[in-house]
């Protein structure tokens, strides 16, 4: 066995040991701890930058506030209704004819009475002078009967003639005057054809389209008629509300309050016209649970027109001295609706409210809240309970901000010099 081969084996061992001895080393929990500090303090110093980590607060959120105020609420019921005329009529001939004009432009605003166009009055003025004329000849047949009947009563009288033939001259002055009644009828049937030949308008409105030119042969039974006109000032708006609001809606109707309605636009955001309840309906659709109501609305400036789709607002009562907010500072949860009250160290706290009538950008708060308390407006999507905020309202001060840079600088300078002299340390 040569002398080299066990030397060899030891230099094996020795090199197996210090491999084992490495591996113990790493191995140890006092390095994993040292990793995993190292870990802790990346984390921390990642939550510094990102805004707040396990023993750092979060950074103050940018909010917008707003005071909580009191004043008067209106209590308003909101409904989908259809824009509806008092009138709407179709204007037709009463008697045929040739239409010989128009005397209205299409779109155009006319009055009660005013001429819309002219039928041919030549053959009823022909008829109507051959009317006159046989009134006039019956009329004179009839004054002769009855100078006859008055020389027969007297020859009667001086019993010259038989009372059979006065008896029948009575008859025949009876007989006239029916004749002459008859052709008086006849005759002012034919006055009135003529004044249907001119068409006049039966109510105030707009004229729409027209329906018929010039020239055309015109019946009673043409169902389209000459125009349709339509009555816009006033107007009606038909909507729709819960029975549950009746007791509401009832109450001050029957006192003979006049209870203001607003029509709105589609989109339910410009005001188009405002008027007062009308009436309301006899009875409730037993399939929808709903109710129709009617108001009506001056429409001076022709913002409402027929058919058009609106959105409205019916005011039932006035709520004094309500707890108010802008209603985007009211938030749903899981446990109902709350808001953000700013305590006074500039932090947030959680509050659950009642709330009340909702008049659009303003809610009403039953309870919950005190007036003079400030709720967040904008902002909240970044908040939780204790959360710090900023106003940008609210100025910082430029000597708190040197202060906090001088501060800093001295804490980066302190940090650094350290740094050199434990480097220094290691190159000894």
């Amino acid at each position: 066995m040569s002398p080299g081969r066990p030397r060899r084996r030891r230099l094996v061992w020795i090199v197996v040991a210090i491999l084992i001895v490495a591996g113990l080393f790493a191995w140890h929990p006092w390095n994993r701890g040292g990793a995993d500090h190292s870990q802790q303090a990346r984390q921390a110093g990642g939550g510094r930058r990102g805004g707040g980590g396990p023993g750092m607060g979060a950074p103050p959120q940018p909010v917008h506030v707003a005071t909580v105020t009191q004043g008067e609420m209106p209590v308003v019921i909101n409904s989908l209704g259809t824009v509806t005329p008092l009138a709407s009529v179709t204007v037709k001939t009463q008697l045929n004819g040739t239409l010989q004009d128009v005397a209205f432009q299409e779109g155009q605003m006319v009055k009660k009475g005013d001429v819309l166009a002219q039928i041919d009055p030549r053959p009823y003025e022909i008829s109507l002078r051959n009317a006159q004329g046989t009134l006039a000849k019956d009329q004179a047949l009839l004054q002769t009967a009855r100078l006859d009947l008055k020389r027969y009563q007297m020859l009667l009288s001086q019993d010259s003639i038989a009372s059979q033939q006065v008896d029948t001259q009575a008859s025949l002055v009876q007989q006239y005057e029916g004749t002459v009644k008859s052709d008086q009828a006849n005759v002012d049937t034919y006055k009135l054809d003529l004044t249907y030949a001119r068409i006049t308008a039966p109510v105030s409105g707009r004229v729409g389209l027209r329906q018929v030119d010039p020239g055309n042969y015109v019946t009673t039974g043409d169902t389209n008629g000459v125009v349709v006109i339509t009555q816009l000032q006033p107007i009606s708006v038909i909507f729709t509300t819960s029975e549950d609001n009746l007791t509401a809606i009832l109450k001050p109707l029957h006192a003979g309050t006049k209870m203001s309605v607003t029509a709105y636009d589609r989109a339910n955001t410009k005001s188009l016209e405002s008027g007062y309840l009308e009436t309301i309906d006899n009875q409730i659709d037993t399939t929808t649970g709903t109710v129709k109501l009617r108001a009506t609305f001056d429409n001076q400036e022709s913002m409402l027109f027929p058919n058009q789709f609106v959105n409205t607002k019916l005011l039932v009562d006035v709520i004094k001295d309500a707890t108010i907010v802008p209603t985007p500072a009211v938030l749903n949860g899981s446990s109902g609706a709350f808001v953000y009250v700013v305590k006074p160290d500039n932090t947030v706290t959680v509050r659950n409210v009642k709330i009340g009538p909702v008049d659009g950008e303003r809610t009403s708060i039953k309870t919950g809240l005190e007036v003079g308390e400030r709720v967040v407006i904008d902002g909240s999507d970044r908040l939780k309970e204790g959360a710090k905020i900023t106003i940008p309202a609210d100025k910082p001060k430029a000597a708190s901000g040197a202060s906090g840079a001088s501060t800093a600088s001295a804490a980066s300078a302190a940090s650094g010099t350290h740094r050199g002299h434990h480097r220094k340390q290691q190159q000894q």
